[in-house]
C-alpha cells in the first residue's frame, strides 16, 4: 500500500513538473491575462506602490538593457506589484501567486541580479526549482537578462554538475534543486548559506508533490541569515502550499490573483447526440465541413482515442496535430508552437493540454469525449480549463460537446447544474451562427 501511496505522489510529481516546464517553454512572451491581482501587505499602513515602466524601477542601466533586449516594453500586472516590493530597501519577504506566463520568473531574476555586488566573489542569491529541467529554464532567462552585465556569474546546482568539497564558488547566483543545493550548503561547504542575501523559492506548487524536496526546502531555509529575502512563487495556493509558504517565508506580503470568474457568457455551448464512437466521427467531419474553422482544439479522455481520432482525421484530408502525454516536454512544445503559427489548424490532444496554453486565433473548442472525475463523474473545472481555450480575451468562443451515451448525457447534466447553463442540442439552424463564430 506504502508503495503505491509513493507512486502516486511520484506521478503527481513528475506530471505537475512536466506541465510546468512545457509552460515555461512555449511562454516565451507575456500572456495577455484579464486576472486582476489582490495585495495584502506585511504592514497594511505602509503605501502600496505599483510601477507602470520598468524606468521607475531605478535599475542599473545593464540590467534595463537586458530587460528590453527580451522583449518586455512594461511591466506586467503580476509585476507591477511585485518588483517594488521585492527591490524595495530592506528587503521584503513576499508569496506570490502567478500563472504560467505573466512575467515571473523574469521578476524574480530581476530582483536576483539587482541585489547582487558583482565585487564580491560568492553566492549572494540562491534560487531552488524542483527539477533539473525548470532549473536549467530559469537559468536561461538569468543569462538573457544579465547579458549586459557580465561580471554577475551564474552556477548551476544540478545533477552533473560535480565540484569537490570545499571548492570555491565565485558565481553570485546559484541555481539548483533542493537536494544538490543541499549538498553544496552542507556536506560540501560550497556554499555558505550565511552569506545568501535572497533566497528565491519556484514552482513552489510542484515543490511540494514530493515530500523529498518540501524537507530539503526547509532545511535549507533555515541554514539563512535572519535578514535574507525569501521569495516564493506558485501557479495554484492549495491549502497544502500555504502550509508550506508559512512555515518557509516568515512575515510576507502576498500577491494572489483573484479567482477567474467562471463565466461563460462569450462561449456558445453545444451538444451532439451521437451512438458511438464512429457516429461521433461523422457528426465532427459535418461540423468541420459546414464551418471554416480558424483553430480548433479536440479533446480526448485517452490517448488511444486521440491517437485514432487524429489518423481517422489525416485519413480524411485534414491537417491535425496530435498532442498527449507520452510525448517529450519538448516534443509537446514544437507541436504547439507549429499550432500557434497556424501550420496545424487542428490539434487533437488529451487532458495534458487543457491548462495554460493561451493561442488567440482558437474559435472551437470539440469536447469528443467530456472530462470525468477518477470516479466518473462530471469533472467541472477540466471543463472550464478545456473551453476556456476559446473566448479568450473577450473575443466569442464555441464549445460543442460529444454525446454518446446516458452516462455522458448525465456528465453534461451535471456541467450544465454546475455553472447554472443551459447548452442547447446543435441543430442544422444552429450552423449559420456556428459560422459567424469560427470565422
Amino acid at each position: 500500500m506504502a508503495t503505491d501511496s509513493w507512486a502516486l505522489a511520484a506521478s503527481k510529481f513528475k506530471d505537475k513538473a512536466a506541465q510546468s516546464l512545457l509552460n515555461k517553454m512555449i511562454h516565451t512572451s507575456l500572456v495577455n491575462t484579464t486576472n486582476q491581482v489582490e495585495v495584502l501587505q506585511r504592514d497594511p499602513n505602509s503605501p502600496l506602490y505599483s510601477v507602470k515602466t520598468f524606468e521607475e524601477l531605478r535599475l542599473k542601466d545593464k540590467l534595463l538593457k537586458g530587460v528590453y533586449d527580451m522583449g518586455f516594453n512594461r511591466p506586467s500586472k503580476i509585476q507591477e506589484n511585485a518588483l517594488p516590493m521585492m527591490l524595495a530597501e530592506p528587503p521584503q519577504n513576499l508569496i506570490a501567486q502567478s500563472q504560467s506566463g505573466t512575467g515571473k520568473t523574469a521578476a524574480f531574476v530581476l530582483a536576483m541580479l539587482s541585489h547582487v555586488d558583482p565585487t564580491n566573489k560568492w553566492a549572494q542569491c540562491l534560487c531552488i526549482a524542483p527539477t533539473y529541467e525548470l532549473a536549467l529554464q530559469t537559468g536561461k532567462v538569468i543569462e538573457q537578462m544579465g547579458k549586459f552585465y557580465p561580471e554577475v556569474k551564474l552556477a548551476y546546482a544540478i545533477r552533473g554538475n560535480k565540484l569537490d568539497r570545499g571548492a570555491k564558488l565565485q558565481e553570485q547566483i546559484v541555481i539548483g534543486t533542493p537536494g544538490t543545493v543541499l549538498d553544496w550548503c552542507s556536506k560540501l561547504k560550497i556554499i555558505n548559506p550565511k552569506k545568501i542575501s535572497v533566497f528565491v523559492l519556484d514552482e513552489a506548487d510542484v515543490m511540494i508533490a514530493t515530500q523529498g524536496h518540501q524537507d530539503q526546502s526547509i532545511r535549507i531555509q533555515r541554514m539563512l541569515p535572519k535578514e535574507c529575502q525569501m521569495l516564493l512563487f506558485s501557479a495554484t495556493f492549495e491549502d497544502s502550499v500555504w502550509k508550506f509558504a508559512e512555515r518557509v517565508v516568515p512575515d510576507p506580503n502576498i500577491i494572489k490573483l483573484k479567482r477567474e470568474e467562471e463565466t461563460l457568457d462569450t462561449i456558445k455551448q453545444y451538444y451532439v447526440l451521437c451512438s458511438d464512437k464512429e457516429e461521433k466521427f461523422t457528426a465532427l467531419c459535418n461540423i468541420y465541413g459546414a464551418i471554416t474553422i480558424a483553430q480548433a482544439m479536440i479533446f480526448c479522455h485517452t490517448r488511444r482515442t486521440a491517437g485514432w481520432l487524429a489518423a481517422e482525421l489525416t485519413k480524411e484530408g485534414h491537417v491535425v496535430a496530435l498532442l498527449s502525454g507520452e510525448m517529450t516536454v519538448e516534443q509537446r512544445a514544437a507541436i504547439i508552437e507549429r499550432f500557434r503559427e497556424g501550420k496545424e489548424k487542428v490539434l487533437v490532444t488529451t487532458n495534458v493540454c487543457s491548462r495554460g496554453i493561451d493561442v488567440e486565433q482558437v474559435s472551437v473548442v470539440i469536447n469528443f469525449d467530456l472530462p470525468m472525475d477518477k470516479y466518473g463523474n462530471a469533472d467541472n473545472e477540466t471543463y472550464l480549463h478545456r473551453i476556456g481555450r476559446t473566448g479568450r480575451f473577450g473575443k466569442r468562443g464555441l464549445a460543442v460537446n460529444m454525446i454518446d451515451s446516458k452516462h455522458s448525457m448525465n456528465i453534461l447534466n451535471q456541467i450544465e447544474e454546475h455553472f447554472n447553463k443551459k447548452i442547447n442540442k446543435l441543430d442544422t439552424d444552429d450552423l449559420d451562427e456556428i459560422e459567424k463564430i469560427s470565422n
